[in-house]
């Protein structure tokens, strides 16, 4: 069910996605609303589950991880969506795994130091027995929605 928001909920949302560390005085600032109205507002997001947490962004390339690819997975046709799953998350370069219908039947989302460490990460999921084919693209540059202020590479 999706939840009932007005323009200003999205409007807090927005805000606290370009800084989750904002001050409730900062939004309330921000929305005509006082402290205690944005706090409410902000209770209830987290209460039904809209909100479901607060992250930090990460310069990753400062952590030695300036590489990033998506890795496209074909199964075997008897392979269930958990075992997909299981198959890279055992890998700290793995930040995320998308199972997704049709072809591919995964998308690895990968973070590593360089081309000879992607090679080893990629050599490892082929070993996988279910694993059939693999297909990696390598990211030049991101944006998202949520993140605008992302710095970009240079």
């Amino acid at each position: 069910m999706a939840a009932d928001l007005d323009p200003t909920d999205h409007e807090i949302l927005s805000l606290l996605r370009q800084d989750a560390r904002r001050t409730l005085s900062d939004i309330a600032g921000r929305v005509s609303l006082s402290i205690a109205a944005v706090k409410r507002r902000i209770d209830r997001m987290q209460d039904s589950g809209v909100i479901l947490g607060y992250t930090v962004q990460v310069d990753h390339a400062k952590l030695g991880l300036g590489i990033e690819a998506f890795t496209e997975l074909r199964f075997s046709g008897t392979t269930n969506v958990a075992e997909i799953v299981q198959t890279t998350t055992a890998m700290p370069e793995t930040q995320a795994v998308f199972t997704i219908a049709g072809d591919p039947d995964a998308l690895i989302w990968l973070r590593v130091r360089d081309m000879a460490h992607l090679q080893e990460r990629i050599d490892e999921i082929r070993k996988s027995h279910r694993v059939t084919g693999t297909k990696t693209l390598i990211v030049l540059d991101a944006w998202s929605r949520d993140q605008q202020n992302w710095p970009t590479r240079e």
